[in-house]
């Protein structure tokens, strides 16, 4: 059984940084690609960053380019979201997620994920 267990977020003004991080147990963690996607109240659920089993390609939605960096620590089986530059309408609760492949397809969606975490709440205030 493959577990996901979310780390990180909370609340920060904006203009803040925060970091959310996702440790997964269970089968090898280079057997998944790994990702982000993020829910606010009243919203649908959308993507926000993935990244392939070997870090070779990486794919951020346009609203967090630029500010938000998605990585891995294949030898931590931890996948990793530093979140620059916060603004209010990245409030929402974050989702770590795992795809039962090495690579992710284009464009993300939640249905190729096979495994959540709990989710996070982040909250940025104006």
């Amino acid at each position: 059984q493959v577990q996901l267990v979310q780390s990180g977020g909370g609340l920060v003004q904006a203009g803040g940084s925060l970091r959310l991080s996702c440790a997964v147990s269970g089968r090898s963690f280079s057997d998944y690609a790994m990702g982000w996607f993020r829910q606010a109240p009243g919203k649908e659920r959308e993507s926000v960053a993935a990244i392939n089993w070997s870090a070779g390609a990486i794919y951020y939605a346009d609203s967090v380019k630029g500010r938000f960096t998605i990585s891995r620590g294949n030898a931590k089986n931890t996948v990793y979201l530093q979140m620059n530059s916060l603004r209010p309408e990245d409030t929402a609760v974050y989702y770590c997620v795992a795809r039962s492949f090495r690579d992710f397809i284009r464009p993300l969606s939640p249905e190729e994920f096979d495994y959540w975490g709990q989710g996070t709440q982040v909250t940025v205030s104006s």
